[in-house]
């Protein structure tokens, strides 16, 4: 007991100090983000952009859908191009191109080598000049350089607009005409991506040579490169990381491990009675079901946009669904159902484990259960209408799409969802209550669930911290907070504790070893977890020590995976211990199957693109996308699902179960999802890698990379993956509506034998 005293007071302090240096990070960021100008001007006087354009701008590029088309700074969806990556290219090419007109009476591919080397030199210095002047609050541009800007700023407001002579390029880049109606938006959206790519390419007036945006894209035009800070603590991450998990093993194979206790010789929860709010929970994992063939259904119609841009198989389904719209859904029902599942796993095990039913908590459960429904129903529908009936950026930021990717809903269902998880962690405490007050070997892992679930429902908050005129680096900044920290955070140490506590309820571990152990875990979790948020954060606008620091952490949280094949290994003995546990066989291989997608998904693919170095060259492309696939499904999914199959063992009849209809579905989703991932998105990544590191970030999201032979075949190998993977979402449904079947059939029965 005095030792996991110890390590709650350890835990305690590196959450405080950890805290403590993000909160500081973000007062940094605030002072230190790129400036925005009031106007944008030439040197002559004529003004390019307006005060109030650049927010005006941000709003309007939000409101055409933002982070579901295409990206800034590196931060969105991979078809259409990186904005700013894209205006900074087109602007130096289109600046070299006006000056050699002037000054050769030639284009610039015309000119000699000796020509072209002159122009070559002179755009890399005009590119990198500042021309900010705080007093002013003006960027100040040369004649030639704002011709460029005007050029440019042209072909975007035909792109986002009508020009005819752009359709091609909407259909390469999934877009549809007229994404933004306004004539004011349309105008200030070019300011907006100006800034974007002139804050990637100004040097910092600090004198150091690096831009607000540490260099980031790479373009070698105007002499954008990795820092010598990016390729330092890359290598110093790596090290660090490898000396962490040397470290970890010796105190695992030190401290040596504690056998589990002898398995009992019946399920301890055979003959648990649900409690009429535990039943109330069933409903929770049919809908979590639907979400997923949903979630599914609009992945496969955005991975095929990447080919056919408005269509599906010559359908013009772009019309009513475009493709913002359809990832707007997968990426956010993908976090919705996984959250419902944890939510109603909660809802299950707190009066299994407490014994305790509260007055009205059925009422409760279902009170909460057509709010989600609600919530995910209307901010779906409005955010769909929103988009097609361009209503605007006030309807788009307060009830429509806000346009941020996996936090998209508008302002008004954030709120109401913040209220509702609030709702959740007091329902979940009630039932807990005894149990939290009463002392017992496993009251450390009562509190440690209840504990994350409030940090699950308090963090919401900072989905509510941005406004509509948010400075973006500010907007990143607190949206990586909820994302990483809700998701990647908090999440898992709810899950784990919920996971260790089913087991020492089963009597498959001991209470005492799992308090001290998940106290551990999480410590190790959130060392790495709350500054290796930072790493999200390496470009995007953001001081160059944050690489230090994101770099360094982010080495950290891959460290606790690499006992994960230990865990994998003790839970696969534990599904062997008795004949019993093999009625909790599925639930207990999702688990294991978590273990795996946690070590490749999170840790290999993960870290293969988490060092400053590596993410240089690849933020924005298909390599986090396969990260995103097989850590957010692989394991937040399979440990979803693993939790909805253990509550529902409990909640219906044992002759209804099927564990022939969870066979295919446990292992066509795994395989379904490596073939996803290993058949498509990470070699199309890899691709587009190599086109990155030899040309430029522009040139490997550019129409040429995206629809070349080689991408449009490796999008084309998704199919047999995603058809394996839609086959074991078919077999899970199908395994809903047996156990709907059975319940319907049992209460007939009853109803006969009552009469009789």
């Amino acid at each position: 007991m005095h030792a996991t005293r110890k390590l709650w007071t350890w835990l305690a302090v590196i959450c405080a100090l950890s805290f403590a240096v993000l909160v500081w990070v973000g007062k940094e960021i605030y002072l230190a983000a790129p400036p925005i100008p009031k106007q944008v001007i030439s040197l002559k006087g004529d003004v390019l952009f307006s005060e109030g354009q650049v927010q005006r701008g941000q709003e309007a590029w939000l409101a055409a859908g933002g982070q579901q088309l295409g990206s800034v700074w590196g931060h969105g969806s991979y078809v259409a191009p990186d904005w700013s990556a894209d205006w900074l290219h087109r602007e130096a090419v289109a600046l070299r191109d006006i000056w050699a007109r002037k000054q050769h009476g030639a284009p610039y591919e015309q000119l000699s080598v000796e020509q072209k080397a002159g122009l070559d030199a002179r755009l890399k210095t005009e590119m990198r000049q500042n021309g900010y002047d705080a007093a002013t609050g003006a960027i100040s541009l040369s004649e030639e350089r704002a011709q460029a800007v005007q050029e440019v700023a042209r072909h975007y407001m035909g792109l986002f607009g009508n020009d005819e002579d752009l359709n091609l390029l909407r259909i390469q880049y999934a877009m549809n005409a007229n994404s933004l109606t306004d004539p004011d938006d349309l105008k200030a959206l070019p300011a907006f991506i100006f800034w974007s790519s002139w804050s990637a390419a100004a040097n910092r007036p600090d004198g150091s040579g690096i831009s607000y945006t540490s260099n980031w894209p790479h373009e070698p035009l105007v002499d954008n490169h990795p820092t010598a800070g990016t390729g330092i603590w890359s290598i110093a991450s790596v090290i660090l990381m490898i000396a962490a998990i040397a470290g970890m093993i010796f105190v695992h194979a030190k401290a040596g491990e504690e056998a589990d206790p002898e398995a009992p010789k019946a399920d301890p929860f055979f003959n648990l009675k649900a409690t009429p709010s535990m039943l109330a929970t069933k409903k929770y994992f049919f809908v979590v079901i639907a979400l997923i063939l949903a979630q599914v259904g609009m992945g496969v119609v955005t991975a095929h946009y990447a080919v056919e841009g408005q269509s599906f198989f010559g359908f013009p389904l772009a019309e009513i669904l475009p493709f913002t719209v359809s990832r707007t859904i997968h990426t956010q029902f993908a976090v919705l159902w996984i959250a419902t599942a944890w939510l109603a796993t909660g809802l299950y095990i707190a009066p299994a484990i407490s014994g305790h039913e509260p007055k009205f908590q059925k009422l409760g459960v279902n009170l909460l259960f057509y709010a989600l429904l609600f919530i995910v129903a209307g901010s779906t529908i409005t955010g769909w209408l929103g988009t097609l009936g361009h209503k605007g950026n006030e309807f788009a930021f307060w009830i429509g799409n806000q346009g941020l990717e996996f936090t998209s809903m508008g302002r008004v269902w954030q709120i109401l969802l913040f209220v509702g998880l609030l709702f959740w962690a007091t329902l979940l405490g009630r039932a807990l209550w005894p149990a939290l007050t009463k002392p017992s070997e496993g009251r450390g892992l009562i509190v440690m669930v209840f504990l994350a679930a409030v940090c699950i429902g308090g963090f919401y908050a900072t989905s509510l911290t941005w406004g509509r005129h948010t400075h973006y680096a500010i907007i990143e900044y607190w949206r990586w907070w909820l994302v990483h920290l809700w998701v990647e955070g908090f999440f898992e140490v709810f899950a784990t504790a919920v996971i260790a506590l089913l087991f020492t309820r089963l009597g498959l571990i001991r209470a005492a070893t799992a308090n001290s152990a998940i106290v551990l875990e999480t410590i190790v979790f959130l060392t790495g977890g709350i500054l290796g948020t930072l790493h999200h954060l390496y470009f995007t606008g953001t001081p160059t020590y944050v690489i230090a620091l994101g770099g360094m952490f982010s080495a950290l949280e891959v460290v606790p995976l690499s006992m994960l094949g230990i865990e994998a290994w003790n839970n696969y003995r534990r599904s062997k211990s008795a004949p019993w546990v093999q009625s909790y066989r599925w639930a207990i291989l999702c688990f294991i199957a978590v273990g795996f997608w946690n070590l490749v998904g999170a840790g290999l693919l993960g870290f293969a693109i988490n060092t400053p170095i590596a993410l240089y060259y690849v933020q924005g492309l298909n390599l986090t996308a396969a990260h995103g696939h097989a850590a957010l499904f692989g394991v937040y999914g399979m440990l979803g699902i693993g939790l909805m199959l253990f509550c529902l063992r409990g909640l219906t009849d044992r002759l209804a179960w099927s564990d022939r209809l969870l066979a295919p579905t446990f292992w066509l989703l795994n395989i379904g999802l490596a073939m996803m991932v290993f058949m498509s998105i990470l070699p199309a990544g890899i691709y587009q890698a190599a086109a990155s590191i030899t040309e430029g970030m522009w040139f490997a999201r550019s129409p040429e990379v995206i629809h070349s032979v080689v991408m449009e075949t490796l999008v084309w190998l998704r199919v047999p993956g995603d058809i394996v993977f839609s086959c074991g979402t078919g077999f899970l449904t199908l395994f809903a509506l047996r156990l709907i079947g059975k319940r319907k059939e049992a209460a007939s029965g009853a109803a006969v034998g009552s009469k009789v």
